[in-house]
């Protein structure tokens, strides 16, 4: 039988645990693989684009347990009643082949993507970080806004959305969570005074929602809305005052901000930093960039600590998946038998 974790289970147990204990437990857990990062099999993930959205593949192992998520993009969804992103992904036994916890990934993308936000800004914003600004307010962004405060403590937040009914229901979400909520009228209102800018949003184009002349010294930005070719957030003249910092560099000159600029431009890989390899946060002048594209890591993590999470528990169930005949050569005898059956 393979373990699984369907919506109801998703959500019955992050209501259960609570979603800032979910966070800073696959933080802990985020950090363990990313410290062990040389592990694993790298490769930028593969993707398949059609004029409305693309298709992904994204698979990694550490030679024990290998992971893929299926996840997709499609901007325009919401106008149908869809969901721009859903995802589900699979862990398997290496030594077997044999596929062994299967799960729901729409929620716990989310999750995984905001919990590697507050990771990286542990290392990369200043600590006396107390304002974050959010330029876009959809799916994600209550998702940040409980992982920030989980992990960094911040409760003020200056927020914008081109959209006022996405602002609304960011604000209906958070509010009652004691969040302390300013509604700006334009993203260069949003970015005043915050000291982290979180840029996540939906269209798939190169836009410039974040100007150079927003970004001031010491600030923290957290780009994880350009996450495929042609997608793009901040204007490039923000890289060039910037430390950069990037999960997998490969990938990210395709499908990052930094496919803006030249192929030789420096980045950073985060787990050199976790690990002290590399420095990350110089001086509170420094402007700092998380050039996040989501990497594979990320989801082999989040499946990794929601298999543990959810063992022997009543959010995972039985699924009849994998082929189990008496003589493993001889597949057929499975229909044999249920035809058998079915003549009774």
């Amino acid at each position: 039988m393979v373990q699984l974790v369907d919506v109801t289970d998703m959500t019955r147990w992050c209501a259960r645990t609570g979603v800032e204990p979910v966070v800073r437990g696959m933080v802990e857990t985020l950090r363990e693989d990313f410290l062990r990062w040389p592990r694993f099999d790298l490769a930028p993930r593969v993707a398949a684009h059609s004029a409305v959205g693309v298709i992904e593949l994204m698979p990694t192992s550490d030679g024990e347990t290998y992971a893929v998520k299926y996840v997709n993009g499609h901007p325009a969804n919401p106008a149908q009643g869809l969901q721009t992103v859903t995802a589900f992904g699979v862990l398997v036994d290496v030594a077997t082949g044999y596929p062994v916890f299967l799960s729901e990934m729409t929620i716990l993308t989310a999750l995984r993507t905001a919990a590697t936000s507050a990771m990286v800004a542990q290392v990369l914003a200043r600590p006396d970080s107390r304002v974050m600004a959010m330029i876009g307010t959809g799916t994600q962004a209550a998702f940040q806004a409980l992982a920030f405060r989980a992990v960094l403590g911040i409760s003020d937040l200056r927020v914008f959305d081109v959209d006022p009914a996405a602002v609304d229901a960011f604000c209906a979400n958070v509010e009652p969570l004691g969040f302390r909520v300013v509604r700006a009228v334009d993203a260069a209102e949003a970015v005043r005074g915050a000291d982290i800018v979180t840029t996540c949003t939906a269209d798939k184009a190169r836009a410039v929602v974040l100007t150079d002349e927003m970004v001031r010294p010491g600030m923290h930005v957290n780009a994880i809305g350009g996450d495929c070719p042609g997608k793009t957030e901040l204007a490039a003249a923000i890289l060039h005052r910037a430390s950069v910092f990037v999960e997998y560099e490969e990938q990210t000159r395709i499908e990052g901000e930094i496919q803006q600029v030249a192929p030789d431009f420096p980045v950073t890989e985060l787990w050199r930093v976790l690990t002290g390899d590399a420095p990350g946060r110089t001086d509170d002048t420094q402007i700092t960039v998380f050039d996040s594209v989501g990497f594979a890591i990320e989801d082999f993590s989040a499946l990794r600590y929601l298999r543990d999470a959810v063992r022997g528990t009543e959010f995972v169930q039985d699924v009849d998946l994998v082929a189990r005949p008496v003589d493993p050569k001889n597949l057929y005898a499975l229909i044999a038998q249920a035809q058998q059956v079915a003549a009774v």
